[in-house]
């Protein structure tokens, strides 16, 4: 055994002294634990003889805490209690009812399918820790392969991605996203080829590698060559750089529903962009239990064995 973890005394040792320190009297204490009087004394003087010190002062009249009883006395009861906590702690751990979830989003996540999410989830599941992360799909995928997260929202790839489990939660054509003072603001639909003259406001290929060339299909596809003026993550800067009057930018229409007043949006009539997002997971033989209890809230109808690309 370690060094650090050999003591003199053992577990019983400990309770014994706490319950006496308690009642302040050897008698009632011995009651209490269900052993006689005399076994609780012997079990007293072991404690105080591997602590080099004397933990009570005893008389005819009364029993008391010395100065080191009492100081032993604040350090174990939490830790009795705490010791007390694990079997339940264990158990709600095996059932999902407690744990800690690490969990990446992007903000196409965030702005549409996640708070619901995670509103139901922290009333069905308040036991469990989950700890957000924003960070681009490429981000991610790399994160959960290597086990760094539990699960991610994020934008797949056409081919699904080793080693993940998948599964759908939205798909969408999108829009675009104007100054509220852009010239083409007031049509209440435009197409690419409308927009040949406007700066667009995208984000860096590497970090979602499927929809930016999505983006340059759709153009292409409408016969336009894009004006990308800015490359920024995450999503909310390139909405900010919007309203500032760079530029336009993508976005779906369930992202639309709430714009501050300095942009509107606009469906796009013809070729345009689609977004996907899927929630994902590591393959394994087993899952984490408070990660199934997460994945039964927001994929409550998915057969989490299986991959959906």
């Amino acid at each position: 055994m370690p060094r650090e973890y050999q003591f003199n005394y053992e577990l019983r040792h400990l309770v014994y002294f706490l319950e006496v320190a308690r009642q302040l009297h050897f008698r009632k204490a011995a009651e209490t634990l269900a052993i006689a009087q005399p076994a609780l004394s012997r079990q007293i003087a072991q404690l105080e003889v591997a602590l080099g010190t004397p933990l009570f002062t005893r008389s005819r009249r009364k029993v008391e805490l010395t100065a080191a009883g009492r100081a032993l006395a604040e350090r174990v009861e939490p830790v009795l209690r705490g010791l007390a906590k694990i079997p339940a702690e264990l158990q709600a751990l095996a059932a999902g009812g407690r744990g800690h979830i690490k969990t990446g989003f992007t903000g196409l996540a965030m702005a549409t399918v996640l708070p619901a999410i995670l509103r139901e989830f922290h009333r069905t599941f308040p036991g469990i820790r989950l700890e957000l992360n924003e960070s681009p799909t490429s981000a991610q995928v790399a994160a959960l392969q290597a086990g760094e997260l539990g699960c991610g929202f994020f934008h797949p790839e056409a081919t699904p991605t080793p080693g993940l489990k998948t599964k759908l939660l939205l798909r969408e054509k999108n829009g675009v996203l104007l100054p509220a003072d852009h010239p083409l603001a007031p049509q209440p639909s435009l197409h690419l080829r409308d927009l040949a003259a406007t700066p667009f406001v995208l984000f860096p290929r590497a970090y979602n590698p499927g929809f930016y060339d999505r983006v340059l299909a759709a153009f292409a596809k409408a016969g336009v060559t894009p004006h990308i003026a800015e490359e920024v993550w995450p999503r909310a800067n390139g909405v900010g750089l919007v309203r500032a009057g760079i530029g336009a930018t993508f976005v779906c229409p369930s992202e639309a529903r709430q714009l501050p007043p300095e942009v509107v949006f606009r469906p796009l009539e013809g070729p345009a962009p689609e977004s996907s997002l899927v929630i994902g997971w590591k393959a394994s033989a087993e899952l984490d239990p408070a990660l199934a209890s997460f994945l039964s809230v927001a994929v409550p109808n998915a057969d989490r064995t299986e991959a959906t690309p």
